[in-house]
C-alpha cells in the first residue's frame, strides 16, 4: 500500500511539473505564501499579454545569471511587448526575510519595469517543480505558454537561445 501511495504522489507531481509548450498550472502567491513587493497577490495567470522572462532565484544564487540580465538590459526590448518577473525563493537562504524584503523594495525602485515577487515557502518549487537553491530562467509567450526553461547557470549558447526565443515571439 505504501508503494502505491508513493506512486500516486509521484504521478500527481509529474502532472504539475512545468513543461515547455504548455501553460503551467495556476499558482498564486499571497499572504503567508508570499506576494509582490508591494504586498499585493501575484498570480501566474499574469504572465500573459506580453513575452515574459521569469527568474526564480535563491538569494544566494542571485549573481548566477548576471550575464543574461546584462544582455537583456542592453537590448532595451519594447516594454509594451516584453516584461520581466523576478521571484525570490526566500525559503532557500539563511538570510532573514526582513533583510531580503528591504533589499527587494530597493530593487523594485531601481528597476520599476521588473515585477519582484516573494515566494516564502517554495511554492513554485513544489507546484511547478522548479529547481530549489538555484537560479532558474523561464520564458513565456503572450498566451502564457512556456517557451524555454533552464535551471542553473546559462552559458553563451543558452543566452543566445533565450534572446532568440524572446525576439521571435515579440
Amino acid at each position: 500500500m505504501k508503494k502505491i501511495m508513493i506512486a500516486v504522489v509521484l504521478l500527481i507531481q509529474c502532472g504539475m511539473a512545468i513543461e515547455v509548450g504548455k501553460v503551467p498550472p495556476k499558482v498564486v502567491l499571497n499572504g503567508d505564501e508570499g506576494a509582490k513587493v508591494d504586498g499585493s497577490a501575484w498570480h501566474s495567470s499574469m504572465l500573459k499579454g506580453k513575452v515574459y522572462i521569469l527568474f526564480y532565484v535563491d538569494p544566494d544564487e542571485r549573481k548566477t545569471n548576471d550575464a543574461l540580465t546584462q544582455v537583456l538590459k542592453k537590448r532595451h526590448f519594447d516594454r509594451k511587448k516584453f516584461a520581466s518577473v523576478a521571484v525570490i525563493n526566500l525559503a532557500a537562504t539563511w538570510m532573514p526575510n526582513i533583510l531580503l524584503e528591504s533589499l527587494l523594495k530597493k530593487k523594485q525602485k531601481e528597476f520599476p519595469d521588473t515585477v519582484y515577487v516573494k515566494d516564502k515557502h517554495k511554492v513554485l518549487v513544489k507546484q511547478w517543480q522548479l529547481a530549489d537553491d538555484a537560479s532558474d530562467v523561464l520564458v513565456f509567450d503572450t498566451n502564457g505558454k512556456l517557451l524555454y526553461k533552464k535551471f542553473g547557470k546559462l552559458d553563451d549558447v543558452e543566452i543566445a537561445k533565450v534572446l532568440d526565443t524572446i525576439e521571435r515571439h515579440l
